[in-house]
């Protein structure tokens, strides 16, 4: 296999594991609403419950990179962490149209999906 052969197949692995995360984040995030709904929970729960999400959704994408590469796990799963961090911020300021919203947890968010990431890929 040739070099550009391998970074198409790290890209198309990337692009697999990105989907399966927002299908999965969707997935409970849908789940949560129907709590909210059925079960009237308080504004800190739901906060704590899409943090706990998020948290377990960037370990998930972590551990599956991390048991995909030979070497470097961690950084595999930091990546992952990463990258699913950057999207969720770029969707939001798409949704937001703006920082204002956003900006309040943006640090803390960026270090638990890429904390959480890193160790689901030191994990595997």
């Amino acid at each position: 296999m040739g070099k550009k052969e391998i970074y198409t197949e790290k890209v198309i692995f990337i692009t697999k594991c990105m989907l399966a995360a927002y299908i999965l984040t969707a997935g409970l995030l849908l789940l949560l609403a129907f709590m909210l709904y059925r079960f009237g929970l308080s504004e800190k729960v739901v906060s704590l419950s899409i943090i706990g999400i998020y948290i377990a959704v960037t370990f998930a994408i972590g551990l599956l990179a991390g048991k995909r590469a030979a070497r470097r796990k961690f950084l595999w799963g930091l990546a992952m962490g990463v990258a699913y961090y950057v999207i969720l911020v770029v969707v939001s300021l798409i949704v937001n149209r703006g920082l204002q919203d956003v900006a309040g947890n943006m640090v803390t968010v960026f270090l638990l999906c890429a904390g959480s990431g890193m160790l689901g890929g030191m994990i595997s």
